[in-house]
């Protein structure tokens, strides 16, 4: 068995991005990853603007003391272009308006007297005042966003303040999705005695989805070797990706680890780690697979520490190291174990980090109930008050 930091780095070193590039609108962006740099086309704000309702005006024309009375000449709401400011003059100007020329300064309203066509004010702003300058964002042709970024909402809207409106792209990653064993029943069938529901698929297929794949196939595979196998062949050159659940541990039934040799090759096999020790990689006629363990916890965890940063980096995209939280135990071990364990918890009201009551690795409601993988080290006892690695889910799955 490979060490979690070891198994976690084959899979990601053997990553090779996929070349297909396309090009997308901003509207079809998200969970899109970026081929190539995205420049602005325009400072941001693409001039001086007001932060506030008030008048604008030119410090140069402020009082020697006391009151300072100004004429009020135009009006400049937001959308609008005002004309130049003369000496001792000043503009109703409201918040996202463009400065004049010649104003360099803004007099909040509540802080002003307008009579008629005059305005009175004590206060004495400085230079730029309640302004944003131009570019105070970025500047015309700065680089926002660099290439093997993937992107979320607020990127879009970056993007989108800047002028572009169209995206180069990787082409969406083809990920073939196989559940397998007979006595798994999809939901909505009767269940037969000595059967489970097929969590693992819809697990799966929403967290392939969330990370912006395309499912080229959804199959769920027999208890038969040669089935397993025909239905490898068939679909290796017609996706980017294989991705399975069950059939790699060492059962007599489990035929997908052997379907892969026969094609291919595993050039990883068990991982140093609970749950998910039966993680398999390899290659099925030259297209890259991962085999994830049958049970949905099992399955859930190492998809997120080894499949997902894997598929991101194929996507594209840049794939950065685990950023755990350390947090202090609300619990205690009992027992050593030589493998590392990563069990569910959350974080309480104190800032602790507790664990779910059950860690069996078929207990799907401690996923739903927990917030973190809580990483607990090889051969290493944890009592109340010890740090801990604890990986969020909003983190792991981001």
């Amino acid at each position: 068995m490979l060490d979690f930091e070891t198994a976690r780095r084959v899979l990601i070193d053997a990553a090779q991005p996929i070349s297909r590039v396309t090009h997308c609108g901003l509207d079809e962006g998200l969970n899109r990853v970026l081929a190539e740099d995205v420049c602005a086309l325009a400072d941001s704000p693409p001039s001086d603007v007001s932060t506030l309702d008030g008048y604008a005006i030119a410090t140069a024309d402020l009082a020697p003391s006391g009151e300072t009375q100004l004429r009020i000449t135009q009006r400049i709401a937001a959308g609008s272009v005002g004309q130049p400011l003369g000496q001792g003059e000043s503009a109703r100007i409201f918040t996202g308006a463009a400065l004049p020329s010649g104003a360099n300064a803004i007099v909040a309203q509540e802080a002003a007297t307008q009579t008629g066509e005059n305005l009175v004010f004590s206060v004495r702003p400085a230079p730029f005042d309640d302004v944003r300058r131009q570019g105070a964002d970025f500047h015309a042709s700065q680089i926002l966003l660099k290439c093997g970024i993937r992107l979320n909402p607020v990127h879009l809207g970056l993007i989108a303040s800047s002028g572009v409106s169209r995206l180069g792209v990787y082409a969406p990653l083809r990920v073939a999705l196989l559940t397998s064993g007979d006595e798994v029943t999809a939901p909505g069938l009767a269940l037969r005695p000595g059967c489970i529901y097929n969590a693992n698929a819809t697990l799966l297929l929403g967290l392939l989805r969330q990370l912006g794949c395309q499912i080229s196939h959804q199959i769920h595979l027999p208890d038969d070797f040669a089935a397993t196998r025909d239905a490898l062949a068939k679909i290796a050159g017609e996706c980017d990706v294989i991705l399975t659940s069950g059939g790699v541990s060492v059962g007599e039934e489990d035929h997908i680890k052997a379907a892969v040799e026969s094609l291919g090759r595993i050039d990883l096999w068990k991982v140093r780690m609970k749950p998910g020790k039966p993680l398999a990689f390899g290659d099925v006629a030259g297209t890259p697979f991962i085999g994830l363990p049958g049970n949905p916890v099992s399955s859930f965890a190492t998809f997120a520490l080894f499949a997902r940063p894997f598929l991101l980096k194929r996507m594209g995209a840049t794939v950065t190291d685990l950023r755990p939280l350390r947090l202090p135990a609300a619990f205690n071990t009992t027992r050593m174990s030589d493998r590392r364990e990563f069990a569910r918890g959350r974080i309480t009201a104190e800032q602790h980090i507790e664990l779910y009551a059950n860690q069996g690795s078929g207990v799907l409601s401690s996923l739903s109930w927990a917030e973190a993988l809580v990483e607990l080290p090889e051969n290493t006892l944890i009592h109340p008050g010890d740090l801990v690695n604890v990986h969020l889910f909003s983190e792991l799955l981001a």
